[in-house]
Order: structure tokens, then sequence, then C-alpha cells
């Protein structure tokens, strides 16, 4: 059952991920799952953003059309939908090539503003560093969503930066990062403008920062099926929980995020367990 008072969408990229070795492709991308894994959630959730024409795009959107995520608002384009090629080795994803987004790239998103009433129904607003948004942050801060952004793992530390004036919660992969660097990287986003920072490190433990307290959670060790799409899992479950519960006053703060690290890293070891980013794999 979906929960009615917590709307939540993803604006930026969609891509099917084209699984070579077994000729199949999933659907996903960073905020097309953070849509799809808050529906999982049990919210009311959306995407928005560009599909291409071709049968990369007819299946990502028949994929969101049966779990029931709202795309009414997204734009089809003539052209080839975003596509990444790669084949997993023991579980570990491993990308070959890219069309960076296919003819999504070539389309302003200046659009995603055509229904000002829209974007002001939702809770949480999730981007991120594959999304060619980042020049509409600061028309998107005026708007009443929280700002949630994903620079990923290869963002350039003062163009990342520059944008955290614009963010709530950013979010940071740095798996060959030493815990000083991370650290660092954490109370700077904080001082330039985000209330919360995280950085994911792979196997070792997730750091947060919120400007008064620094935060640690342990991943939890499991033998994955496949790693594509843990990151997005781990921010939307860590997002769903922080969210809903922060309107409790009862709750302290510093609970509150100890309890969503704790739900956000059982999430992501449970969508490790799945094939693509979240199934619905389409054989070719």
């Amino acid at each position: 059952m979906k929960d009615g008072s917590m709307k939540v969408i993803g604006i930026g990229d969609n891509v099917v991920d084209n699984y070579i070795h077994i000729r199949t492709m999933f659907p996903g991308g960073n905020a097309l799952n953070f849509s799809v894994y808050a529906s999982m959630l049990g919210c009311d959730s959306a995407y928005l953003g560009v599909f291409g024409s071709d049968d990369s795009a007819r299946h990502v959107q028949k994929t969101l059309a049966d779990i029931g995520v709202d795309t009414s608002h997204c734009l089809c384009v003539d052209g080839p939908n975003g596509q990444a090629i790669l084949t997993i080795e023991d579980g570990e994803r491993i990308f070959n090539s890219s069309n960076e987004g296919g003819i999504s790239k070539s389309v302003p998103m200046e659009f995603i503003f055509d229904d000002l009433d829209y974007l002001q129904s939702f809770s949480i607003v999730h981007t991120g560093a594959y999304s060619y948004l980042d020049r509409y942050l600061s028309k998107m801060k005026q708007l009443n969503p929280l700002i949630s952004y994903d620079f990923s793992d290869d963002f350039d530390r003062e163009h990342a930066l520059s944008l955290c004036r614009y963010i709530d919660f950013g979010f940071f992969s740095c798996s060959e990062w030493s815990e000083e660097a991370v650290m660092e990287l954490l109370e700077e986003a904080v001082n330039r403008g985000c209330t919360m920072t995280v950085a994911t490190r792979g196997p070792r433990e997730v750091i947060l920062f919120d400007g008064r307290s620094w935060f640690r959670q342990a991943p939890l060790a499991v033998k994955p099926k496949d790693t594509l799409g843990a990151g997005d899992a781990f921010i939307s479950g860590f997002l769903i929980s922080y969210c809903k519960e922060k309107t409790n006053a009862s709750v302290p703060p510093d609970s509150l995020i100890e309890k969503a690290l704790g739900e956000a890293v059982v999430f992501a070891a449970e969508i490790c367990q799945l094939q693509g980013a979240f199934g619905h794999g389409l054989p070719y």
C-alpha cells in the first residue's frame, strides 16, 4: 500500500542497462532508480525525464507503468534512449560504455518547470550528476521540495561544492578516498549549504555529517547477485526513512539519522540480490 503522505519524484536520467553477457536489458538510471525504489518502499512516486523513441525507451516506460510510477509529465523525443553496456563478474558490475543519456543530453530540461503545481506537490526531488539538471538547481531551490543530489564517484570537487548551496542532501561515492579526505569533503559541503552530506565507501563504513555530529554505518556483509543499483537503493532507503520520521518531534534527530542509516543498508543489501537495478529484464 502506498503512503499518500509522502510524494517523491526522481528527475533526470533513465537508461537501459544492457547486459551483453546474457543479452538482456534492464531499466535503470540514478533518478529513475530512486523513483522505483521509493515506490517499493511504499511512497507515492513519480519520474520526470526524457524518453527516446526506440525499443529501450518503450521497455522502460512499460516497466514504470507496470510498477505504478507516474510518468505523466515526461517528454518523449525522437531518438535513442539512454543506454549503458555492461557485464557482471562475481556479482560486481563492470561498465563497458554508454551513449551518455542518448537523446536526453541534447534536450534542455527547462520543461520540468512547465507545471509548477505538480512539482510543488512533492516532498523530495532527487536528481544527480548524470541528469543534466545542474543549471536548473537554483530555480528548483525556490520551490517547496527538499532536494537530494547524487554526485556519484566521478565528480569534480569544486563543481560539486559550488552546487551545495542549492541542495539539502548531498551524496558522494568515495570508495577510493581516505577517511580524512572524506570527512573534509563532507564538512566543506555542509559549509557550502547542504543540510546533510553522506559518503558511501564501498565495503567500508558509510560516513554522514549533519553540521553537528558525525555518524557511521557499516554495510551489511552479503554475497551480491548484482551490485547495480546498490548505491541508489541506499540513498532511497535513507531519504524515505529519514523524511517520513523527521516530523515526529518525540524522536531525537540523532536517532532518526541512525535509524535511517540502518534501514538504508538493509534495503541496499536486498537490492543486491536482484538482477539489474530492480529486475524487469527484457531478453533480446
